[in-house]
């Protein structure tokens, strides 16, 4: 489509579509409209891998989303290069971003019409359910959100039209929504009302009687005051409800608010100040603001999360609504140094607000007078600050269509039929805008101060109030300068305090209204090195049965001590962590986190075992459990705990006691290879090193941990390193296994290198002593490294023949990550023979053993070697796709060695596509890896760019 413009149009009010010049874009996959409709849903906003995947997949996200994800994006540029709009879809640092443009999106287009009054043009839009072949986690929400504003543009348009006087115009196709949507209140009394406009007095009482029953039945209500009043009116045959009929159809819009209805009762306003500065909470005011039938409302959230400040702006929005009245008490359940305002009195404040004076004494007749007011009027109240469910339950309307918004720091799971909101901290766009309010012009000459200064706050509302205060304040302060007296762990919680605001105070209320049980837990999880925590990990630290550690960890979840972002697992807000530590002191259980250390060694043991039968020794001096330990139940609970559990692990390892760490490294070395978690690797064997060297003889010797450095620095592309490391390792250890695993690394850094024979020697010894130690999965290894490097001598056969029995074991053991890397050097050997088709088919099942492993920095070299093999084939521009998925997974993973490739391999596609530019972009970015890698390819790069 070169050479001419074509219009390129998205739509997602129906089947999910991308036009050009009308005619819908083939090529597409499923997966693939998912992620383009959810960027389009967010058009503008630059969306994070990570929400991305949750919005696919919810909690059932496979190992391999993230390279689905780059897969998608990878084949979407494709299809939108294809009609001229590559451009559609950006990467920035933060993740991805949809730039449609103007006039080529349909939802844009729909908000605007709406906007602007043209009903009929938006909704016209529409054709059929939006999203309609997206199946993604994300689809049904958004679905039924845009439905809702399908839904509102209709009776905003029916509204205009019965206010012209056109209600024969609407009545066929109102019949029809009605039809579509019974209980739907709005929509139903404009049928009643077009009925009756229309002289049919008896079909509209009708359908007014066939919606209050159809609402009885399936949800036990009563229609609103609106509705009631509307039939009234009908049955009465009210002149009110007259309007002459108009002949002709008008253009226009036409105003949305129903006529001002008189009220001669008294207006009590009593709700606190509704800050200028308030920033954020848009979907939490969305759904506060939205018509729905609850008439309490209960919003829930940590100390200084903004509960109040969004239930007292909510109740101002929303006053026009409730003109009876808009009442406001402080409950005092979380205030420091005062008890909780009992009900009886704070039901006899809130009927002096509503202007009685002949209050009963007894609370059980209080509370029948409040029910009664509240059945005559339409207000708004907000309780704020209350306890727990008993505390409000004599407040709480009977039929009412008033509306109550209640806060508490609990969760108020026994207030049936009410709305629960729960607030969460604030996203950090909304945090950097609350800060810059109350700063005001030094917040934006330093942004990433700023940024800085918004994590070590938390994101916690009251958090950055105080910190913002506090700069406000002091005229010669940077924000960098803030920043830095926060970034004192042993301080912080002090520095976000003034005279009458405290961040350590309002946690101290929460804290003192746990159970003593629930407060050695919190003290406990605070000392707990690791990012978050499950239920028999925190039993462990505990000291205590599961089922009770449980309960605890709910119980805190309830009064939002504890945040949960997945099922099953509980972590603190940062701010939480750090008031835990401060409360922890001597707290008389030193032997918590060993407890805690521990069960990771005993659970990484028994998890590995179902992934490595026999890669898991059992070594001498092994500590016993000291907590039951649960089995793991095969080998996909196995990879799902330990991915899971890996990032808590490392942080005990590095933070916690120095116990049992050099069993646990032994423990969890196949896994963290096989999954490519290398950084995490170096970080395990070099704690494992530092402390057998501590301890001398009364440690494991160092060289396990020495021949696994060495390993993992091969496996970073650190070449000296792992050849120093293995050198030491052969110096320090008798051990078959160890001295085979270091000729290993040896072997390997020899082959990188190209000294072939010094590479193959050292291979030979490693397999004699594997072979010695009866090491069948080590001796794959070896026998795959050692086809590579009969492979780079040009003895193509012979290596063959080493890369066919290291495949044969690796299936016997049934090690999917040895098999991957035999198959991978099978598909090098194939292309250097010219077989280039045959290779493909070997790096490709290369891949899929690696995806399914979650293993991208090590896919990366699958899909390099379908870009060599694909130029190998004459097909260079295939060749580029394969390298650039590559490069991708080799960055997100760090993996030099590959990356370097990746550029190498991009740079003589786009060479021999006569793209000399692109080629010496790639070219220098592979010369300069190479060099730091400090191998032979530098120079046959230098050559390259030479060419180029």
């Amino acid at each position: 489509m070169e050479g001419r413009y074509v219009e390129i149009r998205f739509t997602l009010l129906g089947p999910v579509q991308v036009l050009a010049d009308g005619e819908a874009v083939r090529g597409i996959a499923p997966r693939h409209r998912a992620v383009l409709a959810y960027l389009l849903l967010n058009a503008g906003r630059v969306i994070g891998m990570e929400k991305l995947i949750d919005a696919l997949w919810g909690y059932d996200r496979p190992d391999t989303a993230r390279s689905q994800i780059h897969a998608a994006i990878t084949a979407l540029r494709r299809v939108l290069r294809g009609v001229g709009a590559d451009h559609v879809i950006e990467t920035r640092p933060g993740g991805y971003v949809a730039l449609p443009g103007p006039g080529r999106l349909d939802v844009q287009d729909f908000a605007e019409l709406v906007a602007a009054g043209r009903f009929r043009d938006a909704l016209e839009l529409w054709h059929g359910d939006a999203l309609a072949d997206v199946h993604a986690a994300y689809a049904q929400g958004a679905r039924a959100l845009l439905d809702d504003r399908r839904l509102t543009a209709i009776e905003r348009l029916v509204e205009a039209e019965l206010d012209a006087g056109r209600h024969g115009r609407v009545l066929d196709e109102l019949a029809g929504h009605v039809a579509a949507h019974p209980l739907r209140e709005r929509l139903v009394g404009q049928l009643v009302l077009a009925l009756h406009r229309s002289g049919r007095q008896a079909d509209a009482l009708a359908a007014a009687r066939s919606y209050r029953t159809a609402l009885a039945e399936e949800q036990g209500l009563d229609p609103g005051r609106d509705f009631a009043e509307l039939e009234r009116a009908v049955l009465a045959d009210s002149p009110a409800l007259r309007v002459e009929a108009a002949d002709t159809p008008e253009q226009g819009g036409a105003t949305d608010g129903a006529a001002d209805r008189a009220t001669d009762r008294a207006r009590s306003n009593f709700l606190p100040y509704d800050i200028p500065d308030f920033a954020g909470r848009t979907a939490e005011l969305d759904r506060l603001l939205a018509d729905h039938r609850n008439t309490v409302v209960t919003i829930d959230g940590m100390a200084g999360i903004g509960k109040t400040t969004l239930a007292v702006r909510a109740a101002h929005r929303l006053a026009d609504r409730f003109p009876d009245g808009q009442l406001f008490i402080d409950l005092r359940a979380h205030t420091g140094g005062q008890e909780p305002l009992p009900a009886s009195a704070a039901l006899e404040i809130l009927l002096r607000q509503l202007g009685l004076t002949d209050i009963p004494v007894a609370e059980s007749e209080r509370s029948a007078l409040w029910r009664a007011e509240l059945a005559r009027r339409r207000l708004i109240a907000v309780l704020d600050n209350a306890a727990d469910g008993e505390h409000v339950r004599p407040l709480l309307p009977g039929v009412s269509d008033s509306l109550l918004l209640i806060t508490s720091r609990r969760r108020l799971v026994d207030l049936d039929g009410a709305h629960a909101l729960s607030v969460e901290a604030l996203p950090s766009r909304d945090a950097a805008a609350l800060f810059e309010s109350v700063v005001g012009e030094r917040a934006v000459a330093e942004p990433e101060a700023v940024r800085e200064v918004l994590e070590l706050c938390g994101y916690l509302p009251l958090a950055i109030r105080i910190a913002a205060a506090r700069l406000q304040h002091r005229p010669r302060w940077t924000v960098s300068y803030l920043a830095g007296r926060l970034h004192d762990e042993r301080r912080r919680l002090g520095e976000l305090a003034t005279s009458e605001r405290s961040v350590a105070a309002a946690f101290t209320v929460s804290y003192e209204q746990l159970g003593t049980a629930e407060q050695r837990m919190f003290r406990l999880l605070g000392r707990a090195p690791g990012p978050d925590i499950e239920p028999h990990a925190a039993a462990a630290l505990a000291g205590v049965p599961v089922p009770e550690a449980e309960d605890l960890l709910e119980n805190l979840l309830d009064a939002h001590m504890l945040l949960q972002r997945e099922p099953g697992r509980y972590t603190l807000h940062d701010l939480l962590r750090e008031h835990a530590r401060s409360l922890a002191g001597d707290d008389g259980d030193d032997g918590a986190l060993m407890r805690l250390l521990l069960h990771y060694l005993h659970r990484s043991r028994s998890a590995v075992k179902q992934l490595f039968p026999h890669r898991v020794p059992d070594r001498p001096n092994m500590p016993p459990e000291i907590t039951p330990v649960e089995p793991i139940g095969g080998a996909a609970e196995a990879i799902g705990w330990l991915d899971a559990e890996r990032a808590n692990i490392i942080a005990t390892v590095v933070h916690g006691p120095e116990v049992c760490i050099s069993h646990l490294a032994v423990a969890l070395s196949p896994y963290l290879d096989r999954q490519g978690h290398h950084d995490d690797a170096l970080t395990l064997h070099t704690v494992a090193l530092r402390r057998s060297r501590a301890l001398g003889e009364h440690a494991m010797p160092p060289g396990r941990a020495l021949a696994d450095l060495a390993w993992t620095h091969w496996r970073r592309g650190d070449y000296e390193r792992s050849a120093a490391f293995a050198r030491e390792a052969l110096e320090a250890s008798e051990d078959p296994h160890e001295r085979s695993l270091a000729l290993n690394a040896l072997g390997n850094v020899a082959w990188r290198r190209r000294e072939s024979a010094q590479a193959e020697r050292y291979l030979k010894q490693a397999l004699d002593l594997t072979r010695i130690a009866g090491d069948w999965s080590r001796e794959g290894f070896v026998l795959g490294d050692l086809g590579m490097i009969l492979d780079q001598t040009g003895r193509h056969e012979e290596a063959r023949r080493h890369l066919d029995l290291a495949l044969a074991l690796h299936r016997k053991e049934g090690d999917p990550l040895g098999e991957a890397r035999v198959l991978n050097h099978i598909g090098s050997v194939l292309r250097h023979q010219g077989r280039a088709e045959e290779a493909m088919a070997r790096h490709r099942e290369a891949g899929e053993l690696y995806r399914a492993m979650g293993n991208g920095g090590d896919e990366a070299s699958a899909f390099n070697g379908l870009g060599e093999a694909a130029l190998a084939l004459g097909e260079a521009a295939r060749a580029i796709e394969e390298h650039a998925a590559a490069l991708a997974l080799a960055d997100a993973a760090r993996n030099r060695p590959e990356q370097a490739r990746a550029h190498d391999g991009l740079a003589r596609a786009h060479l021999s596509l006569g793209r000399d530019d692109r080629a010496r972009e790639h070219g220098r970015a592979a010369l300069r890896l190479y060099e730091e890698l400090g191998v032979p390819e530098t120079d046959e790069v230098r050559a390259l760019l030479g060419s180029a």
